[in-house]
């Protein structure tokens, strides 16, 4: 099994988007990929899957693979694995992620984690986002955005992943709105800051669909060197 863990700069960097467009790319090139979002959190939808990240997720890969799978724990409170456990007064098991996403490696020949929030989003006192990466041995990927600031969020995004000894593989820089860094330059002063290459773009679009999303990642990536 090829993986990828998909992070990002900070929470709302589109990182779901992201992470099912590439899924979409790959499903459409004729891979067998399947996705796993360990932890989710929010308002559960009614039908299917609790996550409506999952749901897009599990959609744009067609897969119909168990919720206890693809997603072990859903907090319907907006916050990190560990505030939700305070806060609802619930205990998890990090075994239990783990031991899912070794199921899901047998069943798919390519598989696609997306983290929660950024790197150092806590899941127990002393275990982090970088904990799971490490211990999936997974290389990840990093989404940021163009906004004002996130030369900085980025920059101590790898400096993180650095310290716990993660490889990122790329940077995919998420425009989430018309204004901030001109991509170029962005992409100039990020690759000589991090030494990490920016693979690709998303351009700002007023509207999502996913079927074009997957046309531009599939324009602007190199999927196959993602998981050679």
């Amino acid at each position: 099994m090829k993986g990828l863990f998909v992070t990002g700069t900070d929470t709302d960097v589109g990182k779901t988007f992201v992470t099912a467009g590439i899924a979409v790319a790959l499903k459409n090139m004729g891979k067998d990929v399947g996705i796993m979002k360990p932890f989710a959190a929010g308002t559960p939808q009614k039908t299917g899957y609790k996550s409506e990240d999952v749901q897009l997720l599990a959609k744009a890969a067609q897969t119909d693979d168990a919720e206890e799978l693809v997603n072990p724990y859903f907090f319907q409170i907006p916050a990190s694995p560990f505030t939700a456990t305070k806060n609802l007064g619930i205990e998890f098991n990090v075994k239990t992620v783990l031991d899912s996403f070794k199921q899901l490696s047998t069943l798919h020949d390519i598989l696609l984690v997306e983290g929660i929030g950024g790197v150092m989003t806590p899941i127990l006192k002393d275990y982090f986002v970088t904990n799971l990466i490490k211990e999936m041995n997974l290389e990840t990927i990093l989404i940021t955005s163009s906004r004002i600031g996130t030369v900085n969020h980025t920059i101590m995004t790898c400096k993180m992943c650095q310290n716990y000894g993660i490889k990122i593989r790329g940077i995919i820089i998420n425009v989430l709105d018309s204004k901030g860094y001109p991509i170029d330059i962005l992409k100039r002063d990020l690759e000589e800051l991090t030494n990490i290459p920016v693979i690709g773009s998303i351009p700002y679009v007023e509207d999502f669909d996913l079927e074009k999303l997957s046309q531009i990642i599939t324009n602007n990536i190199s999927l196959e060197s993602l998981f050679k």
